[in-house]
């Protein structure tokens, strides 16, 4: 079997027990109860259609996004993915982990060779991940730690392509205006202490315990695209061994 076979069955197998339904969404959206009559039609959908292609989102990783216009808005972000092949997967984001939480956004993930073939000016759209790894911020709850630590070593120098279209985080009741570009945190200091301590709490994680886990990975992490773009948005924000940006900065 792959690996990414591998972890997609262990995940569904212990995303109920260890690593869901933890996490409310954080609005709800404006409409009617549903109907005995919808209801009905739904179950009966459900039951007839092939929903192969959803049924390969059995991938679960949560962590964190700043809008790359204004970083300052920070969701925590639940991704459901589908490992399509080795260089590319795709996930579908929600605001919380619950049967009520709403989607949200999406997210394609490439690897560092994939994104070597974009033109110049499609990079700008593509985030990198090795922060989020090493700083411990990136996890993947209901996996034994090893399989953890294995998923994200295969994930080192990738790079992510985020749009959120709802900002439930905000209150909206429906998803408003046009679609955020999100990036990732690339420094200590970037990111709200509060945003990443509630999610530590409520799903029982420690953050810094994954970090000290993972630092035997800095020595494969590589000068990556995007790490300085929001730098002069924070200042004083510190960097760590193994996040690079390819133009020579830290």
């Amino acid at each position: 079997m792959r690996l990414d076979h591998t972890f997609a069955a262990l995940s569904a197998a212990l995303l109920i027990s260890c690593g869901g339904n933890n996490s409310g969404p954080k609005t709800q959206a404006t409409g009617d109860a549903e109907r005995a009559d919808t209801k009905t039609l739904e179950a009966g959908a459900n039951a007839l259609q092939d929903l192969t292609p959803v049924k390969q989102f059995g991938v679960y990783l949560v962590g964190f996004h700043p809008m790359k216009d204004d970083p300052s808005h920070q969701m925590e972000a639940h991704h459901y993915c589908n490992q399509v092949n080795e260089d590319f997967a795709q996930c579908v984001l929600f605001d919380g982990n619950t049967k009520q939480a709403n989607m949200n956004g999406v997210e394609y993930i490439i690897s560092e060779k994939a994104f070597q073939t974009l033109p110049p000016g499609e990079r700008k759209y593509w985030h990198p991940h090795n922060y989020e790894i090493l700083s411990g911020q990136l996890v993947a709850p209901g996996l034994p730690d090893a399989a953890e630590k294995a998923f994200m070593a295969k994930k080192m120098n990738s790079y992510g392509k985020t749009f959120h279209f709802w900002s439930t985080d905000s209150g909206d009741k429906l998803p408003m205006g046009d679609p955020h570009l999100a990036w990732s945190f690339n420094r200590d200091g970037e990111m709200n202490p509060a945003v990443l301590q509630d999610r530590d709490r409520r799903m029982r994680i420690d953050t810094g315990e994954k970090r000290r886990e993972r630092q035997d990975l800095v020595p494969q992490a590589h000068p990556q695209s995007g790490v300085d773009d929001l730098r002069p948005k924070f200042p004083t924000a510190v960097h760590i061994p193994g996040v690079m940006d390819e133009r020579g900065g830290k």
